[in-house]
C-alpha cells in the first residue's frame, strides 16, 4: 500500500455528492487497495481481458467518461480504454508505456471518476507517444496531443496507483456541483 491511502480520507465528499459516489458502483472509489498499487501487465490477452474490456468500455460510457483504467474497476491490470469524442472513436490499450512526453498544458481542469465531483489543474504535457498493444495483442503506437495526451497520462497514472490529486496543484483541488454530463450531480470533467 502506498502512502497516500492516509491522504486520501481528506477528500470526502460533501453531502451534494453523495449521489455521484454511488452512481457508478462498478467503479470503485477514492480508499480502494487497487487505485493505489502499481497494476501489473496483461502477460496474455485471452478471452477474460477482452470481458474485462467490454465490461470497461461499457461502464465508462454509462459514467460519460472520457477514459478508464482497470484498476478502477478494482481489477490491478495494465489496461486503459478512452474515447475522447472527437470522432476517431474508442482506443484500447494493453501494457501501455509512454516512451516521450513533450510540451506542458494545464487545461482543461481534471476529474475522475474515481473521485466524482472533485476536479483541479493538473500540469500534463501537451504530447505523448505511447506504446502497448491493441485489445487483439498487436503492436500499437500512439502520438496523442491535447485532450488526448492529458486523458492517457492520467489513466496511466491510475495503472501505477498515481491520482491526479497527487499531480494537481493542491490550490486549485475544488468540490464542482451541477447536473453534469450523467445526470449524475458531477460537472467535473469525467476521466
Amino acid at each position: 500500500m502506498s502512502s497516500h491511502s492516509n491522504s486520501d480520507d481528506v477528500f470526502k465528499p460533501p453531502k451534494e455528492l453523495e449521489g455521484a459516489w454511488s452512481a457508478h458502483p462498478t467503479i470503485v472509489k477514492l480508499g480502494h487497495p487497487a487505485l493505489r498499487i502499481r497494476a501489473t501487465s496483461v502477460a496474455r490477452i485471452g478471452p477474460e481481458t477482452r470481458k474485462l474490456v467490454e465490461q470497461m468500455v461499457r461502464t465508462m460510457r454509462e459514467a460519460y467518461g472520457l477514459g478508464l483504467a482497470a484498476p478502477q474497476m478494482g481489477v490491478s491490470t495494465r489496461i486503459i480504454v478512452y474515447d475522447i469524442r472527437d470522432g476517431d472513436g474508442l482506443r484500447v490499450v494493453v501494457n501501455p508505456e509512454i516512451v516521450s512526453m513533450k510540451g506542458e498544458q494545464l487545461e482543461p481542469p481534471e476529474g475522475c471518476l474515481s473521485i466524482p465531483g472533485l476536479q483541479g489543474q493538473v500540469k500534463r504535457a501537451m504530447e505523448v507517444r505511447v506504446r502497448g498493444l491493441d485489445e487483439r495483442g498487436r503492436k500499437i503506437s500512439i502520438r496523442a496531443t491535447e485532450l488526448e495526451a492529458r486523458v492517457i497520462q492520467h489513466e496511466v497514472d491510475h495503472l501505477d496507483g498515481v491520482l491526479f490529486i497527487d499531480r494537481a496543484d493542491p490550490e486549485t483541488l475544488e468540490w464542482v456541483f451541477g447536473s453534469g454530463e450523467g445526470g449524475d450531480g458531477n460537472a467535473a470533467p469525467h476521466e
